[in-house]
């Protein structure tokens, strides 16, 4: 199903109707369940496509972690080629987002298509001659950033075309809350989304680089966003989502200033890349006294699976108490259970206690994506979006290297302290959410 979208007047904000108007008088959409609302904004192409389209970002930091440790013999090597990665990722990911408020998502995306797929296969070239030089020479870490930072930013460029299809997207007709429904159940799906990528990414590389050869996930990842990326770029929802022009059409109008309020969902996914990254840190030096630390990735899969439900549960979630509550609570929860970490002393009990930690992650996270979406400022939405990303990105470095330290130093238990105040930190962040988003009402 292909929707029909008209792009608004220029010099206007976004508003995106639904292709199919739902009335009073349609008694089969609640029937049908709020995520069959989805392809009805966006056509059924959208979603298969947001999911694999951001693929080979999952699949970028490992492959060349990978393939650099192979070639080199070095894990140092392959550790700081993959650094270089996610350097490139936190710093490319706002300049890309600016760039799709400024010229509109369409021409970004593939733009972005075409250098990361030449970074990519220059990574894989380099890693190959500089196996003699450990993988520290030149040519592999700037292939590295480089490929980070023209990743193309398909999973929060989805949330922001989902943020104008969903405005309004019953009609004058439609029940008050009606928006805010749909914006939930698609920021679900989009929280799923990355979860389900980001454990079959990592996967999808190690038995390729297991039973084939180690650069063909790179090279993999490479076809991939050529093929699927320009797809994404321009499918008709990206006409929801126009540049950012003047009444005349032709000059940009200037950008509105960010408020401050937009550093507290970007700290936020800070604090999240942290309790990931350091959750990471902890379970290999857990696991490596028990079956090698190789082995600390399917513990962690097991949150992120939970973590993916939960997510699309938050579609059936009541909004009577709001953004700013829902945060805290599911923050609290996060830091309570991640006392639990501590507990464990076999890999059946770490699991356990992971599947259940996983809970309130997921839903963490589509609230905080929901709540940058309400302090964007008009024609921002591209840079809030790919902000709060980086957030992740940069807190992952962060937490992998704290969480190492700390694990090298004091063992697991030490290391698992960082998830913990990462935990308690979101919790505070989201107290302060919650004022403020009681202030702008």
């Amino acid at each position: 199903m292909t929707p029909h979208i008209t792009p608004p007047p220029t010099g206007t904000v976004p508003v995106q109707a639904s292709p199919r108007q739902e009335t009073p008088d349609a008694p089969e959409a609640p029937k049908r369940g709020r995520f069959s609302r989805l392809p009805q904004l966006a056509g059924a192409g959208f979603l298969p496509l947001g999911l694999f389209a951001r693929l080979p970002l999952a699949m970028l930091a490992v492959g060349t972690l990978t393939l650099v440790t192979s070639a080199s013999g070095s894990f140092a090597a392959g550790g700081t080629a993959a650094g270089a990665v996610g350097i490139g990722s936190a710093l490319g990911a706002p300049v890309l987002g600016s760039l799709a408020d400024r010229k509109g998502q369409r021409p970004v995306l593939l733009l972005a298509a075409v250098l990361n797929t030449v970074a990519v296969l220059a990574l894989v070239f380099a890693a190959g001659s500089a196996a003699v030089l450990d993988g520290f020479a030149p040519p592999v870490l700037a292939a590295a950033f480089a490929a980070g930072a023209t990743c193309p930013q398909v999973g929060p460029l989805a949330r922001v075309r989902w943020m104008a299809l969903t405005a309004n997207a019953g009609g004058p007709t439609a029940p008050p809350n009606a928006a805010a429904r749909d914006l939930d159940t698609a920021l679900s799906y989009e929280s799923t989304a990355d979860e389900v990528t980001f454990v079959l990414g990592p996967a999808l590389v190690g038995i390729l680089a297991s039973f084939v050869s180690p650069w063909l996930p790179l090279v993999l990842a490479a076809a991939m966003t050529i093929t699927l990326v320009p797809v994404f770029a321009v499918h008709p929802t990206h006409r929801s989502v126009p540049a950012r022009r003047g009444p005349a059409g032709g000059k940009h109008v200037p950008a509105a200033k960010l408020p401050a309020a937009v550093a507290l969902p970007v700290l936020a996914m800070a604090c999240m890349g942290t309790f990931f990254g350091s959750t990471q840190a902890a379970l290999s030096a857990f696991s490596a006294g028990l079956a090698g630390p190789e082995i600390a990735g399917l513990p962690y899969a097991v949150m992120g699976l939970s973590s993916a439900a939960a997510a699309l549960s938050v579609a059936y979630w009541p909004r009577r108490a709001g953004l700013g509550l829902r945060w805290v609570s599911c923050a609290v929860l996060m830091a309570g259970l991640a006392v639990l970490l501590l507990v464990p002393s076999s890999l059946p009990m770490m699991a356990l206690v992971l599947l259940v930690l996983g809970l309130p992650v997921g839903p963490v996270m589509v609230t905080v994506f929901a709540v940058g979406g309400k302090v964007a400022p008009a024609g921002r939405l591209g840079t809030v979006m790919t902000a709060l990303a980086s957030g992740i990105v940069a807190g992952t470095a962060v937490g992998s290297s704290v969480g190492g330290q700390l694990a090298q130093l004091h063992g697991a238990a030490g290391a698992f302290l960082v998830p913990l105040c990462a935990a308690v930190a979101l919790a505070l962040l989201g107290a302060g959410t919650a004022v403020v988003l009681r202030r702008r009402t």
